[in-house]
């Protein structure tokens, strides 16, 4: 880990299971044994709970494929992050391009009309976009933010790349077949390029989306909205993801996220759910079949969705302040005490399987760096509380991991009591105290 150094593993014997607990919960079980992992009917599956990041489900979550409009979240994100900014307003009016505007007058795609002899506001043509998946208003708010939308590809790659995603093509916006852009293709493409992710980036897009601007879903759960109501342009939007409240494949509590549908990709989803105080995020890419039978990928996205919430668990494992015990000291120089205690900062809990037997569970702390002098120790005064690092909580037989491929769950950890530094006869004393013991 960057600019952390790991010092130590302790084995923290039976979460919540049995007679010891990092809590000192007795004779507390995890509940009972579920079913397997389910079979996914698609080239691709991926769960995770996006707080934590726990992967809960991957099947074949790390081979690139086509991603379609599911782009249009990274697209969401910038538009997203520029409001934030304070560099563009919900209000603010947008000319559309003859880019644009050829794009969203192709009835093949999906679309809404847009005019070159009007302008649109950044939120109806953001509605548009996250509501129908409509292509020309996708175009014409990257062309607003970024003046083309090559320059806002860039943004794009520069933006996932700093969410750890290597393993990806980004040649549009939009997520379209670049053969369908009319030759505005990205520098170094070709007609035949596609946009692709694995499984897993795409979670990771979502949850960077929903982590840094959950106000996505008062739009992504809209099941049906009119665009441009009362003119000629006037047309009824209807969201795709038919798992949402009075469509044909609703679920309860589903309040996003998107689809994607090509001849590359297939048809695939990127859905969100919440369930008493758990939310998930699920991916499903090419669907079998799933273009001649819609309800294929919502169907499999159901069957995760329900399968992850009767097979998972959120376990309590530290409390604020706790001690982390049986750890291998952390030396301080040039203290009043040459060792220190370390706790987590804060509450933690472990998502884990409802039938898993979790004997152990190790923790493996990491100290910060710059907090540590030639010798790798701590150098007094430390006062309590501070930041000195963090630990990785991970879980015994856990294979899923979490989604940036950490192994467990990580939690700050802070000192446990203040060291005062030692004056200098108590200096000098160990110093001759270590040189006697050093000539002999």
């Amino acid at each position: 880990m960057k600019n952390f150094k790991k010092i130590s593993t302790v084995f923290v014997t039976t979460l919540l299971v049995g007679t010891f607990s990092p809590l000192g919960v007795v004779g507390t079980t995890v509940s009972a044994a579920t079913s397997e992992q389910p079979e996914i009917d698609a080239a691709a599956a991926f769960v995770i709970e996006p707080t934590t990041g726990k992967v809960l489900l991957n099947q074949n979550g790390d081979k690139k494929l086509g991603i379609a409009s599911m782009t249009k979240m990274i697209t969401e994100y910038l538009l997203l992050e520029t409001i934030k900014d304070g560099d563009l307003a919900w209000d603010d009016q947008i000319e559309i391009s003859e880019y644009a505007h050829k794009i969203s007058q192709n009835y093949d795609l999906s679309n809404v009309p847009l005019r070159i002899d009007d302008t649109y506001s950044v939120e109806e043509l953001y509605q548009a976009m996250a509501i129908y998946s409509a292509n020309g208003a996708t175009i014409a708010l990257a062309e607003h933010i970024a003046g083309d939308e090559k320059t806002f590809v860039d943004m794009m790659h520069e933006k996932v790349e700093s969410w750890g995603i290597t393993n990806y093509e980004l040649y549009n916006t939009t997520g379209l077949s670049n053969g369908d852009l009319q030759g505005n293709i990205y520098p170094g493409s070709t007609e035949d390029s596609e946009n692709a992710m694995t499984a897993r980036e795409m979670a990771i897009v979502a949850q960077q989306l929903l982590t840094d601007f959950p106000e996505v879903l008062n739009t992504s759960s809209i099941s049906e909205k009119t665009f441009r109501e009362g003119t000629d342009d006037e047309i009824k939007m209807k969201n795709f993801n038919w798992m949402l409240p009075g469509l044909i494949y609703e679920r309860e509590n589903v309040d996003g996220l998107k689809t994607g549908t090509t001849d590359f990709a297939g048809a695939s989803m990127t859905g969100t759910v919440e369930e008493e105080g758990m939310r998930l995020i699920t991916v499903v890419m090419n669907a079998t079949n799933g273009q001649k039978d819609k309800s294929k990928r919502f169907a499999e996205t159901d069957k995760m969705m329900d399968w992850a919430f009767e097979s998972w668990d959120m376990v309590p494992a530290f409390e604020e302040n706790q001690l982390i015990e049986n750890i291998d000291p952390v030396v301080v120089d040039d203290g009043k005490k040459d060792a220190i205690e370390l706790a987590v900062k804060s509450d933690m809990s472990l998502l884990v399987p409802k039938n898993t037997d979790m004997k152990n569970t190790t923790v493996e702390v990491q100290l910060k760096e710059d907090l540590l002098n030639e010798a790798d120790h701590l150098t007094a005064p430390i006062e309590k509380g501070t930041d000195v690092g963090t630990a990785q909580v991970i879980s015994e037989g856990d294979e899923l991991g979490y989604v940036n491929g950490d192994k467990g769950e990580e939690i700050n950890v802070v000192a446990a009591s203040t060291i005062e530094k030692a004056n200098v006869f108590v200096l000098a004393g160990r110093w001759a105290k270590a040189f006697i013991s050093d000539l002999f």
